[in-house]
């Protein structure tokens, strides 16, 4: 029992939190391949509706399930903003900055997200910003923009339009890390994440259906719908819950420098699947990326030394 106290509040609980983070951005790596499978198939709102959609279909009967404790009702109206936020607003964003920017500058744009964090955090006193954080942030976006060299140099025509729109997304992404974090601690990351993911898919789906964009899914195979099944149960289920689940127990800027190994792993899957050369732009921007993740995400010698020297006279 002391063991599990310790690690859900103590540094191992925070050092988990990162691990989550990291893993969750290597999943939403991995979804860029599914959505990049049917964006050709239907339409942008119609891939949201699936993904959150599915994904909220199968959080919710492991959450009653666990019997977790979801959001008081003074919490319901911030909940289902804050859903809106980044399960609605935030897909509809980054979708729509892909019309008009590369995949490859889109992915730069996303990576401000720690920074943003970072200074945003600070602004509202959620987090100190630090030496350390700051160029641990620094270093890994940097890294991103390494590994992404070779496709940054050719843009189209107004691809600054693409960039602020994703840069848009990108803060609707840290106020949502920022804002959501007092809520998830004092209800469940999963029960916060349902009601949050309910509230995004149902605002897709009426678009949708307003749009009528769902005629296309009379002509699903079996690979679209695997497609489909595996964003909302990978890109949405167990990405977001390792989210929120981070954001419990770590900063949010901690959190969001994981957002940079997302376009790594895509680079990895499309290099696996698609048959995407592999460059040493590559190998060198994953390097500097965790090596940022690592310095922004750990504790100087110093702050260690004053951390032991504090405990050892209380």
């Amino acid at each position: 029992m002391l063991l599990l106290e310790f690690i859900e509040g103590g540094s191992v609980g925070e050092t988990f939190g990162v691990f989550a983070a990291i893993l969750s951005s290597a999943l939403g790596g991995t979804s860029i391949g599914a959505t990049r499978y049917l964006v050709s198939a239907i339409d942008p709102l119609v891939i949201g509706s699936f993904r959150f959609g599915i994904g909220f279909l199968l959080l919710l009967p492991l959450t009653l399930l666990r019997g977790d404790r979801w959001p008081g009702r003074g919490d319901w109206a911030a909940a289902v903003g804050l859903g809106l936020l980044f399960f609605a607003l935030f897909p509809i964003l980054f979708n729509a900055s892909l019309i008009f920017t590369t995949a490859a500058r889109g992915a730069l744009a996303l990576s401000t997200l720690p920074l943003l964090s970072l200074v945003i955090g600070a602004a509202l006193g959620a987090e100190a910003l630090t030496w350390r954080k700051s160029i641990g942030v620094v270093i890994a976006t940097l890294g991103v923009a390494v590994a992404l060299l070779s496709d940054l140099t050719s843009a189209p025509p107004g691809a600054w339009r693409g960039d602020l729109l994703m840069m848009v997304a990108a803060l609707c992404m840290a106020l949502y890390g920022i804002w959501s974090k007092p809520l998830i601690r004092r209800s469940s990351p999963l029960a916060f994440t349902t009601m949050s993911m309910a509230a995004g898919a149902a605002c897709l789906i009426l678009l949708s259906c307003v749009r009528g964009s769902f005629a296309p899914v009379a002509g699903f195979g079996a690979p679209q719908w695997l497609a489909a099944f595996y964003l909302g149960a990978f890109g949405a289920a167990l990405t977001f819950y390792l989210w929120a689940f981070a954001l419990e127990r770590t900063t949010p800027t901690r959190v969001a420098i994981s957002v940079t190994v997302n376009p790594i792993t895509a680079s990895l899957v499309g290099a696996w699947l698609l048959n995407e050369p592999l460059r040493w732009n590559l190998a060198a921007g994953i390097v500097a990326v965790f090596a940022g993740i690592w310095i922004a995400t750990t504790t100087g010698p110093r702050a260690q030394a004053a951390g032991a020297s504090a405990s050892g006279q209380t």
